[in-house]
């Protein structure tokens, strides 16, 4: 199973293999015919109070990605969670996200979560 993280900004090419939009908002500046092609899946983002909370504080990352792990047991995120696991199943899984920090990200945690 191969999953990787990008930012949603940076160009796509085919060795993305299935692309998915993995944060709660809508990327700022980017219009939806440019995902048109792309699966957004926002309720396995966390929280809008997490997210908040974290606020990309390198601090609060460790904390962040405990909370997290945790809302990712929740009945909905799970489901997502399933859903994902069955995409990367068929083929390499790129997680696209607008965070400028992806090593810190939700999406990061999601990754890591999935490759297990």
């Amino acid at each position: 199973m191969e999953v990787a993280v990008k930012r949603v900004y940076e160009p796509r090419d085919r060795s993305d293999g299935t692309c998915v939009l993995v944060d709660r908002l809508w990327p700022r500046g980017v219009s939806r015919a440019t995902l048109e092609d792309v699966r957004w899946m926002r309720e396995v983002a966390p929280s809008d109070e997490l997210r908040t909370w974290y606020g990309h504080d390198p601090e609060r990352w460790a904390e962040f990605a405990r909370r997290y792990r945790a809302e990712l047991r929740q009945a909905e995120r799970r489901r997502a969670l399933a859903e994902l696991r069955t995409l990367a199943g068929k083929g390499r899984l790129t997680l696209l996200t607008a965070t400028r920090d992806v090593e810190r990200s939700a999406a990061e945690v999601l990754r890591s979560v999935l490759s297990r």
